[in-house]
This record gives C-alpha cells, structure tokens and sequence, in this order.
C-alpha cells in the first residue's frame, strides 16, 4: 500500500512537471524580430528589460494574467490609477480588475511613450492606402500568443513603448519620431505570474519609427 502511494505521488508531481508552463532563462537577451511579435512567460517578481536596440523602433507591450488571460494591462485604467498618460519610473501601470501588473522601475530613454494609441491593424493600413496586406500589431500579438499555445481573448490597447504622440493644446495628437537612442531601455517589474507580449511596430508608412520609416527588431530580458 505504502508503495503504492508512493508511486502515485511521484506520478502526480512528475505531471505537474509537465505541466508547468516554461519561464525562459535567467537574464537571456531575446529578439523581438522586424515586423513580428514575441511572447513570453514571466514570475511575480521578474523584470522585463525592454530595449530600443537600434533608437527609433516602436514596441507595442502587453501584459496579461498569466492564470486568466481576461485579465490584461489596461490603459484606460492605468492612466486613471497614475493620473497621467506617460508612465515613469516609479508608476504602476494596472489590470482590467485595477490590479498591478507593471511598475517601471528604470528608464534610460527621455521617457517618451504613449498610452493613448490602439494597435495597428488591417483597417488601419487599408485606411493609409494599402491595397495587399500588411504586417500590424494586432496579429502580431495573436501570432505570439498563438507561438505560446494560448489563445487571444482580445487585443486591448498596448502600452506603446517608445512612441512619440504628443497632445498639443491639450486636444490634439501628433505621430512624431521616437527621441529614444540606441541601446536605450526601460525595466518593468512583474506584479503577478503574467505572459508578457512585444510587437516591433511595422508602420512604415508615418514616420512614428523614424524619419526613415524603417523598422528594426527590438530585444527584451528578464530577470
């Protein structure tokens, strides 16, 4: 009998082995390729280092409740929570259920980033013109997530890292080129188990990733 339950343990504790969901490596430099999404799992605790490797990319951020994925960073709810639109060092940026799931604990660029954009989709693109398909960020972020085997419950507005919108005369919205420089970063603390999704915006046709509307790939790690 003793064996028995022994074995039956042993049995159960190697499926949750299995099981456990993958948190990559300690400290591992991750590529967010040109025009593409990447998703990752992150613990409570960790930090996600984002950098603008080449200065003028543009990364539309995510952050979802790693046990239920109806729960993502909110940026209606954020900019309510920190009473601002551009988050800085020491601001949190919170949950559909006005939970912490960011908190930026350093940023090395001019602290430019912007809160009020959606995602680029299809309809944007078919808006500027394009006739054939064009990547976007919204299925970017279903692509990533997809890469991770889970799926996208929504696509809600991203925390746009890097990105230059200005608000003139307090109504109006500018798409300006970022101001961040090369090896520029900014390091966001995980406030819960959370999967953690990049798109290195392909908008090429505004100059919002540059004069030269180039898009590049952007890195992350975590620690």
């Amino acid at each position: 009998m003793f064996r028995r339950a022994t074995r039956k343990r042993d049995a159960e504790r190697e499926n949750d082995q299995q099981e456990a969901p993958a948190v990559i490596e300690h400290g591992m430099l991750i590529t967010i390729p040109a025009r593409r999404g990447k998703a990752e799992r992150v613990r409570e605790g960790q930090v996600v280092k984002v950098i603008n490797t080449h200065g003028q990319q543009v990364v539309d951020t995510w952050a979802f409740n790693a046990h239920d994925l109806t729960e993502c960073m909110s940026m209606e709810h954020s900019r309510a929570a920190m009473k601002k639109i551009i988050p800085a060092v020491g601001d949190t940026l919170v949950t559909n259920h006005r939970r912490p799931i960011l908190q930026v604990v350093e940023d090395t660029t001019p602290g430019v980033h912007d809160t009020l954009l959606a995602a680029c989709d299809r309809y944007r693109y078919e808006q500027l013109g394009c006739k054939d398909y064009h990547d976007n960020c919204t299925d970017n972020l279903a692509a990533a997530l997809k890469a991770l085997g889970v799926p996208t419950p929504e696509t809600p507005a991203p925390l746009n890292l890097f990105m230059n919108i200005p608000v003139i005369d307090g109504r109006y919205v500018d798409f300006l080129p970022p101001v961040s420089r090369a090896g520029q970063y900014i390091a966001l603390r995980a406030r819960m188990d959370l999967i953690i999704a990049f798109s290195a915006c392909p908008q090429d046709i505004i100059p919002i990733n540059g004069v030269d509307r180039r898009t590049t790939e952007a890195h992350f790690s975590v620690v």
